[in-house]
């Protein structure tokens, strides 16, 4: 056994010379790709590209990794490489721990520096000054629904959707000890409190729930107060160093909170994308309908319709609404010129590639 075992130690010595070998030949390509885009001043992140590259990786993987975590991989070896071309800052709803933190890390990789800011007002104004490359914020909750305020602000920003990703949203319930002894307050973010309400009320109905900014701010109100507990994920925990008094408490096993990256360029198309857009129509019978006949003549797929008050002191709305395809492909674009005619208010906050 000690001999087999010694063989194929070398074997997987020899495979990773190889592989740091191709690696840094991969690197060096990248960064000749970083010239030529300097070249003609263009972006050093390209959405597009990446999608493209991990869904080819995806469809040549044999196994025996599963396509996450090939994806996975590939995903730091593009981010590695990208910031061989130019370090990226991306702003996103701090402190440090956050669920966005998470869903910046899985979008980006670990080769940008992340930017946390308090509010997301601020994540949206850090893009828009130039304070960051990119923003990446909520935008909604499968259990709770539109994150209003993100929502708002797309309404406004000059800013463009360039990318979707959604993160599985896993509270746990932290504390300095790991018990609940001596607990006497949970603090965490009101729709954390949301999403964890019956487990609450089941466990803990008369311990005193606190909402605070963010989940990483609980988790720093709990690592400096022994009565207090934390709801926040696995890296709040281990960034804070407190300790799973109890896990995954969210009331829906499935939660999961899908994010928006936000830059200032435009997405060239991938053949699997998705657009995003906000509408309004006149308030008069019938005219959500007519809104929405275009895309069903076309055979444009509409995959998320949420309606968001104007604001105006009328009983008027604002239609959030994601459909299939990129606003290059001939059916689409036909559709969106016919809406465009229909609409009071028409905006179109981008095409991106569809998360797998």
């Amino acid at each position: 056994m000690d001999e087999q075992l010694k063989a194929l130690r070398e074997a997987i010595d020899a495979v990773d010379r190889r592989l740091v070998e191709l690696l840094n030949e991969r690197a060096r390509l990248a960064q000749q790709v970083g010239q030529l885009k300097r070249d003609v001043n263009a972006p050093v992140y390209r959405p597009e590209r990446e999608a493209e590259v991990l869904r080819k990786v995806a469809a040549i993987n044999r196994g025996p990794l599963a396509e996450a975590a090939l994806t996975g991989i590939y995903r730091e070896v593009i981010s590695a490489c990208r910031a061989l071309e130019r370090p990226l800052r991306v702003a996103y709803l701090g402190p440090p721990g956050t669920f966005s933190e998470l869903a910046m890390i899985k979008q980006f990789g670990s080769g940008v520096e992340g930017a946390p800011a308090l509010s997301i007002d601020e994540v949206f104004r850090a893009a828009e000054t130039g304070a960051a490359d990119f923003a990446i914020v909520p935008v909604e909750n499968s259990t709770e629904g539109a994150v209003g305020r993100s929502l708002d602000l797309l309404l406004i920003t000059p800013l463009r959707i360039l990318a979707e990703v959604s993160v599985p949203v896993r509270h746990h319930l932290l504390t300095q000890s790991g018990t609940l002894a001596g607990i006497t307050r949970i603090v965490t973010h009101p729709q954390t409190l949301a999403q964890c309400a019956g487990w609450l009320n089941r466990n803990l109905p008369n311990v005193d729930k606190q909402s605070v900014a963010s989940n990483a701010e609980a988790a720093r109100i709990a690592a400096a107060d022994p009565t207090a507990a934390a709801i926040a994920g696995e890296n709040a925990a281990s960034l804070y160093g407190l300790q799973i008094a109890a896990g995954h408490i969210q009331d829906d096993p499935h939660n999961r909170t899908r994010f928006a990256v936000l830059g200032n360029q435009d997405v060239a198309p991938t053949g699997r994308d998705k657009t995003s857009l906000i509408l309004s129509v006149p308030n008069r019978a019938g005219a959500v309908y007519h809104m929405l006949t275009p895309l069903a003549q076309h055979g444009v797929s509409m995959t998320r319709f949420e309606s968001r008050p104007a604001r105006m002191g009328a009983w008027e709305y604002y239609f959030y609404v994601d459909i299939e395809g990129h606003e290059r492909d001939p059916r689409v674009a036909a559709a969106l010129q016919e809406l465009r005619a229909v609409c009071a208010f028409y905006k179109s906050l981008g095409s991106y590639p569809m998360e797998a």
